[in-house]
């Protein structure tokens, strides 16, 4: 079990040692809004997701997300409001980020070209347990315990989207606030926690309809985070008869992903992914995979705006 924990306190180092990443999501399709605040009422109707992750099943301390975000556009359709949640924890940290998220939306052609321009603009809550790593490898650290440290978060993005095609580069935050141990004094032997980082990241996606029943949609999620290795995520989504969502996603040198969706009704969507790591890590007996779920309800929209069903 020491053997374990201590994995995970490399892991912890890393990320907050030196630069601090955004939460990672399988399913960010699903998610779009904790991304991009642009996306904000693009879907046309009034939009409530949650999502759960367990990253690296059976690593104690490994992390564990949750997000709850909802977001719809207002009478006119050219502004789009929301408000989103993101509770991250590992081993003994705990984020907290809430923000709230505006767009607004031009019409670029009259084929149904748009383009939307997103703010972000919230706080960040870090908590750090110090006493958990001592009762693994006593005497590791000496800091005190971080209990709520706010630092304010601001972000921005832009989102352009047809019926067929999106492309959009989003940084939920710009501050690049860096969290000290404020009580400490000169016989501590370490004040700096961590920095934030800016994660900048590009989206795009299209839409092929290859018959009556059957609906096709590659898209690429890039990542850069300075100081931490490039990310790319390539999937694959097969949608049948606007009911079973079917595909499979590969995290450029890192993992391989498979996920499936269920629209239940005109309202609610069902949905499922699963990572299995091809690095050393996921090679590892006591790591299981990632898992996700999530959860979507969407209010009907009427019958005389529908001029398209939406896959993204």
């Amino acid at each position: 079990m020491k053997k374990i924990y201590i994995i995970i306190l490399i892991i912890l180092y890393a990320q907050i040692g030196f630069t601090q990443q955004d939460s990672q999501y399988t399913q960010y399709m699903y998610n779009t809004v904790s991304v991009n605040p642009a996306y904000a009422g693009t879907r046309g109707t009034l939009s409530i997701t949650a999502l759960h992750r367990s990253q690296w099943a059976g690593l104690e301390g490994a992390p564990v997300t949750q997000t709850l975000s909802l977001n719809t556009p207002l009478r006119n359709e050219r502004i789009g409001i929301g408000f989103s949640v993101v509770h991250d924890k590992i081993g003994p940290t705990q984020e907290t980020y809430f923000d709230a998220v505006m767009s607004y939306t031009i019409p670029t052609s009259d084929k149904g070209d748009k383009l939307s321009f997103g703010l972000k603009a919230g706080g960040h809550l870090l908590n750090i347990d110090f006493m958990k790593l001592n009762q693994y490898v006593p005497q590791l650290v000496t800091a005190d315990n971080i209990d709520h440290k706010f630092s304010p978060t601001i972000g921005a993005g832009i989102y352009y989207h047809n019926d067929h095609f999106y492309a959009g580069l989003s940084v939920p935050n710009f501050l690049e606030t860096k969290h000290f141990d404020e009580t400490s004094d000169a016989n501590t032997e370490t004040s700096f926690v961590a920095k934030e980082r800016m994660n900048y990241y590009l989206i795009t996606g299209y839409v092929f309809n290859l018959n009556e029943n059957w609906v096709f949609k590659p898209a690429v999620l890039t990542k850069v985070v300075s100081g931490s290795p490039l990310q790319v995520d390539l999937s694959a989504n097969f949608w049948y008869k606007q009911k079973l969502t079917l595909g499979a996603a590969y995290r450029w040198d890192a993992a391989w992903s498979a996920m499936a969706g269920f629209q239940l009704n005109d309202s609610l969507m069902l949905g499922f992914g699963y990572d299995k790591e091809i690095t050393d890590l996921g090679n590892t007996s006591f790591n299981d995979g990632s898992f996700e779920a999530f959860l979507r309800f969407e209010f009907a929209r009427k019958l005389d705006k529908i001029i398209s069903p939406r896959f993204f």
